[in-house]
């Protein structure tokens, strides 16, 4: 076994229970919350054992994406993760990982009290090491965010474009917000797959939620009503307002040829009568 790793193992395996309870008080110092403090001695346990199977391996401190420190990494993307999913955050994560140089350091100055030259490098590969699992965290915690947030977004989105049946055979999607390429992809599958579910003969794009009618977001509404036609249902546009209207014609955006309302009502009134239903006041 290489020096520095008989040094750590001599270090960890010392007082595994004080070594924890050093490395757990310097962690509280991040100011974590309860969820997190609830689960820290568990996972610094499972960390502390990651770390005594990779340096008993004779495994290279200095290079820590190399296989043998793959136990490591692993719990330590599954802290990043759990610690993201609790609201954690990246500095909080890093601190966790980065409060082991204190018991460590203490360790390896009281086994080479009288050899400082030892004592420096012995730290150097210490503190090396410890950074390179705090980058890795915090990179790993990085992702796990991004993750999060796709995956909320794609919630949303999925919330924001939702497909109603206002009648037999109609079917309406009231958008809100701005109209882009991914959102319209999306409206269009949800759309697509509730005309084939319900046997709809008509669709109802309301736009009264949109802000801005432009010439790409024309583009998506034309591309949403061409695949509408191309499974065999009509479509029509409904929220129409004014100051759409003008843009439209100021931008000479073509809607020949698609019908549209200036309310979602007169959109399910005209619908209606596509059908074929006819309603009437009761006399009074």
């Amino acid at each position: 076994m290489k020096q520095e790793n008989a040094l750590f193992d001599d270090v960890l395996k010392a007082a595994p229970g004080d070594f924890l309870t050093s490395w757990l008080s310097e962690a509280t110092q991040s100011g974590d919350s309860a969820s997190v403090a609830k689960t820290a001695p568990q996972d610094a346990q499972e960390l502390l054992d990651s770390l005594q199977e990779a340096v008993r391996a004779d495994a290279d401190l200095t290079r820590f994406d190399d296989d043998a420190w793959s136990r490591t990494r692993s719990v330590l993307a599954e802290l990043s993760q759990s610690r993201a999913a609790q609201g954690a955050s990246a500095g909080e994560t890093s601190y966790f990982v980065l409060a082991i140089k204190r018991p460590l350091f203490a360790g390896l100055r009281k086994l080479l009290d009288g050899s400082p030259q030892h004592a420096f490098d012995a730290v150097w590969a210490a503190s090396t090491l410890v950074d390179r699992m705090a980058q890795w965290t915090a990179t790993t915690y990085q992702r796990s965010r991004e993750d999060v947030i796709l995956r909320q977004q794609q919630e949303l989105l999925e919330l924001s474009t939702p497909v109603v049946k206002l009648w037999d055979g109609v079917l309406a999607v009231p958008m809100i917000g701005t109209l882009d390429s991914s959102r319209t992809q999306l409206v269009m599958e949800s759309l697509l797959t509730r005309i084939v579910e319900t046997g709809s003969e008509l669709a109802i794009i309301d736009i009264t939620g949109v802000p801005t009618v432009d010439t790409l977001v024309a583009q998506h509404l034309l591309k949403t009503v061409t695949a509408i036609r191309l499974m065999g249902a009509d479509c029509i546009i409904s929220g129409i307002r004014p100051q759409i209207a003008q843009t439209i014609v100021q931008l000479g955006i073509d809607l020949q040829g698609i019908i549209t309302k200036a309310t979602l009502a007169d959109a399910l009134s005209l619908a209606l009568k596509k059908g074929g239903w006819v309603f009437s006041r009761p006399a009074r």
